[in-house]
């Protein structure tokens, strides 16, 4: 047979996931006009692959099917293929996610396979992976190739029937999304954490059953509730627990890299024990917040030294040397899942001397049975620190570094390994994320190495993906490309705050300013309220959405709210407000319907609602400015930002009025209201 010769139009991309499918057999095309013009052209239908570089899945579908010749030769025949990371083009993935589950009525994930109409981008049918057999009660993917070719062939007018459907779904959607209220309240606030409470696992944390996914934003909103409820004199302990009792289990659990720090996507079990090995920089900026969070109100050593090994890894494994941080780990490696971090005990023997074993062994559960596929060990915390020290009457501090010091000899025996591949394209959402997790983390622990990682991290952002007041979307091999998407904008501009309140310089608050500009200018729906996902001017799609909900990350309109109510409290700038307010009351309708699923934007509602922001600006002497800074950083405060701002600083005119005095104080304004400076530590600490 006479194969088509390898390498497609994929292979002047720059995502590593398109890259990987370059030399398949199959005639892929990135998302572009010439593969939708091709398929108008020869009427085509359009096979939609879309996948990313970390996942299992997609992994398994290219090597059964995309590498098949046979396969790729009726792919090539009946359809034009277009291959997008969704990581790259979250506006596609969100569009197409949204017609799978309307199509399925189940949920979507990746890879996800969507056969579109060639002329509008209309889907005739959805589906994730499909394997090359019958397996499973699901058919062969060549199958459905010969399937849907034959229905796009002979049954136009069902497809086409089915086309008026959606489009009429995609107008409730709209219509719905336009339906805003003048009416505010906490009621569902109130009911979020009643279902919080009742998802919550009281045996091993975290919510629900399996697989189990770590939920930072569900964990945030707890913590948040529990400290609305401390300032109100009445405790809710049970919102506390569910977010510490779930953070100490993941912390414990084999989700956690045990060797090296940083959390992989999710659990398959309930237990936390056995994790699906991807790592993701979404999910490990917003954990390393929380722990340090944490820490801040019980102070526990395994909060931060989760901490601490996650930023540590993040600045080993995940920053560029221009100081972006990378995307993923891959699960895989050598064509196998987990293979890089699990472990055979006698190997481990091999490496450590008898009494450190047992010891080690104890505490890693490798004197339990096998938990990996029957024969391999994947490591958790088995058994408290203070039990081991007592069982083997060994002094719990000694013991502490004897472990530390065997798990960092494993550690380097580890990364003599094959290593899974390292998605290294720097997206702008993702890195705010992270820039974030480090400016938190570096405050709670004075860690200036944390604290220039974000810096570093943020000026890579600002020189190489901010142009001519626009923000664009991912950078890869020198090449910025991709205009920014609304998470960019909400989750950088909520990340500058945080850099701000680490260290104070005129550039990263016009940095600010300027994001938020841009992000009412291009986002915001002015007539209706709220943020699209996509700016104003971009490419036309089958339906423009405002995303509302959270989903693996949370949701950009929650975090464009709360970062708007934070600077414009900061700047006595009431359009920064009135716009957050516009988009609590345009997503209000859909916080109702489904509470918790929008937990970001309960945060937002809480914040307005309770006129709860407390603006904290320290001048004076830096040596002492700092001293309050660092003391009052050592306590959970979520609605305070606080800033130290040095002498001979040029301020922007909102806040000229803070200036220095004859001795260091404090500016305290609690919503728009400020109060006269304060002198002495003490009395801040009193009004906070």
């Amino acid at each position: 047979m006479n194969h088509k010769s390898a390498t497609n139009h994929l292979q002047n991309e720059t995502s590593p996931y398109l890259l990987q499918h370059k030399d398949n057999p199959v005639d892929w095309y990135p998302w572009c006009d010439a593969a939708l013009q091709k398929a108008r052209a020869e009427n085509k239908p359009i096979l939609l692959s879309i996948g990313y570089s970390a996942c299992h899945w997609c992994h398994v579908m290219a090597h059964e099917s995309f590498e098949d010749h046979q396969t790729a030769a009726l792919m090539n025949a009946h359809f034009i293929n277009i291959k997008v990371d969704r990581e790259e083009r979250p506006d596609l993935d969100k569009i197409y996610q949204t017609t799978h589950s309307l199509l399925t009525q189940r949920a979507g994930g990746w890879p996800l396979t969507v056969f579109l109409t060639p002329d509008e981008q209309m889907p005739i049918f959805a589906g994730t992976y499909f394997p090359d057999e019958p397996r499973h009660g699901m058919p062969a993917f060549s199958a459905i190739l010969l399937r849907i070719a034959e229905a796009f062939k002979n049954n136009k007018e069902s497809i086409r029937q089915q086309n008026v459907a959606i489009r009429d779904v995609f107008h409730k959607i709209t219509v719905q999304n336009d339906d805003t209220t003048d009416k505010l309240s906490a009621m569902p606030i109130d009911i979020a954490k009643n279902q919080l409470k009742k998802n919550f696992d009281a045996e091993y944390g975290g919510f629900g059953s399996a697989p189990k996914f770590p939920h930072p934003s569900h964990i945030e909103f707890a913590l948040k509730q529990w400290a609305h409820s401390r300032d109100q004199h009445n405790e809710d302990f049970d919102m506390l627990n569910t977010a510490l009792f779930t953070l100490t289990k993941m912390a414990e659990g084999g989700i956690f890299d045990q060797l090296a720090g940083g959390f992989s996507r999710y659990s398959v079990d309930n237990k936390w024990q056995i994790p699906h090995f991807e790592k993701m920089l979404y999910d490990n900026g917003p954990l390393l917040t929380m722990y340090a969070q944490a820490y801040n109100i019980v102070e526990k050593n395994l909060f931060k030294d989760t901490a601490l090994d996650t930023g540590n890894w993040v600045m080993r494994e995940m920053q560029a040397t221009h100081g972006g941080y990378y995307s993923s780990l891959d699960a895989d490696s050598e064509n196998s899942e987990g293979k890089f971090y699990v472990w055979d005990s006698r190997e481990i023997k091999q490496h450590i001397d008898h009494d450190d074993y047992l010891y080690f062994a104890e505490y890693f559960g490798l004197n339990l049975p096998a938990n990996f596929e029957g024969s391999s060990w994947n490591l958790f915390k088995a058994c408290p620190l203070k039990a081991v020290a007592d069982k083997y009457d060994i002094d719990i501090h000694a013991l502490k570094k004897r472990l530390n010091k065997n798990r960092q000899h494993l550690l380097h025996i580890r990364n003599q390994r094959i290593r899974p591949g390292t998605d290294d394209k720097i997206l702008t959402s993702w890195n705010a994320l992270m820039i974030k997790g480090m400016s938190v983390a570096g405050r709670v622990f004075d860690e200036p190495a944390f604290i220039q990682s974000a810096q570093r991290a943020l000026d890579f952002i600002s020189t190489q993906l901010w142009c001519n007041k626009t923000l664009y979307a991912t950078h890869k091999d020198g090449k910025t490309q991709l205009a920014a998407y609304l998470d960019d904008y909400a989750f950088l501009l909520d990340a500058t705050l945080e850099v701000l309140q680490t260290k104070w310089q005129a550039s990263t608050l016009d940095f600010a300013i300027e994001l938020a500009e841009q992000l009412l200018n291009d986002f915001e729906d002015t007539e209706n309220g709220g943020f699209y996902f996509t700016g104003h001017h971009h490419e036309t799609l089958i339906l423009r959405q405002k995303n509302y909900a959270d989903d693996a990350m949370p949701s950009g309109n929650g975090i464009a709210a709360i970062a708007l109510l934070k600077l414009g409290h900061l700047l006595s700038n009431t359009r920064y407000i009135k716009a957050a307010e516009r988009c609590l009351k345009a997503a209000f309708n859909s916080m109702q319907q489904s509470p918790l699923a929008h937990s970001t934007l309960l945060q937002a509602l809480d914040l307005y609602l309770c006129q709860e922001i407390k603006t904290v600006i320290i001048r004076g002497d830096e040596q002492l400015a700092l001293s309050w800074q660092s003391k009052i950083n050592t306590t959970y405060l979520p609605h305070v930002q606080l800033f130290y701002i040095p002498p001979d600083t040029a301020l922007p005119a909102a806040l000229s009025e803070k200036k220095n005095q004859h001795k260091t104080c404090a500016y305290l304004c609690h919503g728009s209201r400020c109060l006269a400076p304060l002198f002495s530590l003490q009395e801040l600490i009193s009004q906070l």
